[in-house]
């Protein structure tokens, strides 16, 4: 599926409904800190799977008790899409569910 760039002003609009989600160095980028290391290497497993579910796989990294993802579009020449935005949002509604802040 081909997906096109977004534009830094469709960047920045999107990431006003991603509070604590940032554009740096090309990709969208957010760290979240859990309570516990197990609780973080939840949130991964759970980030995983959604990433399966898209076929859009990001840079993730879990921490002691930190969980942090980088992403952009490969495909796009590594540009951020809709692709990347549809991740964050999905990693967004389900990090609460993990304690994540």
């Amino acid at each position: 599926m081909a997906v096109a760039p977004l534009s830094q002003e469709e960047i920045d609009d999107r990431l006003a409904e991603l509070p604590g989600w940032s554009h740096d160095a090309g990709r969208l980028t957010r760290s979240y800190e859990l309570g516990s290391h197990f609780a973080a290497t939840a949130l991964v497993v759970h980030v995983a799977r959604v990433q399966e579910e898209l076929n859009h796989h990001s840079e993730l990294t879990l921490g002691y008790r930190t969980v942090s993802l980088a992403v952009n579009t490969h495909s796009a020449g590594g540009a951020v899409t809709d692709l990347d935005f549809e991740l964050a949002r999905r990693v967004r509604d389900l990090a609460p569910a993990h304690g994540a802040h």
